[in-house]
């Protein structure tokens, strides 16, 4: 039976993974098939804090939206899909959403303010507690950010809390 796509605000967001301001980076997922794929946006704006240090008067290219950030707003889509099932919004308990290898990465059409990401994330394979995802960001229908292979990795909070030492 095929799952009807759901969706989620910025509420039901912070209901599943636990990133908050400054650093919550996807507005709203517009379908998510659980397992399977995930579209959600984020609208990019002047006023975000990156944005302070660009020097009046600056050229256009001063205000492109820094590709860390856009990798990373990627990012919290993918683990939106990795945990939809499984949210966990506290850090401090259950389990932690790891970020594993990040490769295969194209920066295409860069982004400014008043421009809206489209990321757009699919399951690769997923094995246990560990997700193998891939997809891409667009803006107005050109590509910004292709990423061949994300992992994330959910581990116990008390796994990480007292490691082992290693032999």
């Amino acid at each position: 039976m095929t799952r009807q796509p759901e969706s989620a605000d910025v509420a039901g967001i912070t209901r599943i993974i636990p990133h908050r301001y400054p650093m919550l980076l996807v507005d709203r997922v517009t379908a998510a098939v659980p397992g399977e794929r995930l579209t959600a946006v984020k609208a990019v704006t002047v006023n975000e804090p990156h944005y302070r240090r660009v020097p009046a008067g600056a050229p256009s290219a001063g205000f492109r939206y820094p590709l860390p950030l856009l990798v990373e707003s990627w990012a919290q889509a993918a683990v939106l899909l990795a945990v939809w099932d499984t949210p966990n919004p506290d850090v401090t308990t259950g389990k932690v959403e790891l970020a594993g290898a990040l490769d295969r990465m194209r920066f295409g059409h860069p982004v400014y303010p008043g421009d809206v990401l489209e990321h757009e994330v699919h399951v690769v394979r997923a094995v246990g507690d560990t997700t193998l995802l891939a997809g891409r960001t667009l803006v107005g229908g050109s590509t910004a950010l292709e990423v061949g292979n994300f992992i994330v990795a959910l581990r116990p909070l008390s796994d990480l809390a007292h490691p082992q030492p290693l032999h």
